[in-house]
């Protein structure tokens, strides 16, 4: 299984999932930088996602939706903090309206992900922090955290993909 641990810590308010990859830290990245390969996996496999902006630089946003089983679409935001390629990214996440812009429902959450080297594998953290206690529940009762292991579920398959072609 890709995804190694799950932990939800309300004093810290904050939801940390760690996978690791049969692949190296620079092909591991390429799946943030590149959106179509972002929404191959971003999203849980009945909610695929779709990302019509990802301007990858810090200070950029992405916009995305993801469409469900009836079609109901949830759109969402990022807007990127920090990027330090290969090894390091953060950006803020919430909800979107249908023309991407951000609609303070649910509040705001900081993302970090790192990327570190295993050998010739990778290990992925990343890490939620939350406004409050309540949204980090709210979160997890969407079902945050079993949406994040099935979306992070689907990357090894792109990964070997890329590997054997």
């Amino acid at each position: 299984m890709t995804v190694i641990s799950s932990n939800k810590n309300p004093e810290a308010l904050s939801l940390t999932l760690v996978a690791e990859f049969d692949a190296g830290v620079e092909r591991v990245w390429q799946l943030w930088e590149d959106p179509r390969q972002l929404e191959r996996w971003w999203g849980p496999p009945t909610y695929p996602a779709t990302f019509y902006k990802h301007d990858f630089v810090p200070g950029g946003r992405a916009s995305y939706y993801m469409t469900g089983p009836e079609g109901d679409k949830a759109h969402g935001w990022w807007e990127f903090t920090s990027i330090e390629p290969p090894r390091k990214l953060q950006f803020n996440d919430g909800f979107a309206d249908n023309d991407g812009n951000p609609t303070g429902e649910y509040g705001t959450s900081h993302a970090t992900v790192t990327l570190e080297p295993l050998g010739e594998r990778t290990r992925m953290t990343i890490q939620s922090i939350f406004e409050s206690e309540e949204q980090l529940e709210q979160m997890i009762e969407m079902g945050m955290e079993e949406g994040m292991k099935e979306a992070i579920g689907q990357i090894d398959s792109i990964l070997a993909e890329h590997a054997n072609a």
